[in-house]
């Protein structure tokens, strides 16, 4: 078994002031006990380059590049199973929205991928109020590499014989749009 890696905290660029301008209640980090339930939760964790319950700590230290730049932000679906279970009720789930929020404005996105899957997200749940997964996809691979969609035609069709993802047209219903909803929170966000 390999040795774990050390990271020399006088080495690296800090900044102590980072876990207490996050967004909301995000400054309950501190409260973080290193438990691990977090990790242990996420559905995703196996596919991340550094675990949820690390990138928490490294939130701690304020180690700034080091969490914007990473891939486990990105990798979080929001389904809220970490901070459902976190034993010290920090508001994990917000507090990577402000985090992936906060990686775009100052142009770290880890791969341009995941900025192109959270904006392509962003903007079908702004229009719809919900998921419609063929735009979403559409959106996605148009952002980002259209050439990558191929890899996916198989599993697609797949989903599609299953009844997982329907050819549903785009209709904007009267009530069913959250962009006045969006442009609340962006106008709150700039008085903050």
């Amino acid at each position: 078994m390999a040795a774990p890696e050390v990271m020399d905290l006088t080495k690296v660029g800090r900044d102590p002031t980072f876990s207490d301008r996050l967004g909301g209640d995000g400054k309950l980090v501190h409260r973080c006990i290193q438990c691990g339930t977090c990790t242990a939760s996420c559905p995703a964790s196996a596919a991340m380059d550094i675990s949820p319950r690390q990138m928490w700590r490294m939130v701690q230290l304020g180690l700034v590049d080091e969490v914007l730049e990473s891939t486990t932000m990105w990798l979080c679906s929001l389904c809220y199973q970490c901070q459902v279970r976190c034993p010290r009720g920090i508001p994990l789930t917000e507090t990577i929205t402000y985090l992936k929020q906060t990686a775009m404005k100052e142009g770290l996105v880890s791969s341009r991928q995941s900025g192109a899957f959270y904006r392509a997200f962003a903007d079908v749940m702004r229009r719809y109020g919900r998921n419609r997964e063929m735009e979403f996809m559409v959106r996605y691979f148009m952002k980002g590499n259209p050439l990558t969609a191929f890899k996916f035609v198989r599993m697609g069709t797949v989903m599609m014989m299953r009844g997982k993802v329907h050819l549903e047209l785009p209709v904007d219903r009267e009530g069913r749009s959250l962009e006045k909803l969006f442009r609340r929170v962006a106008e709150l966000e700039a008085e903050a």
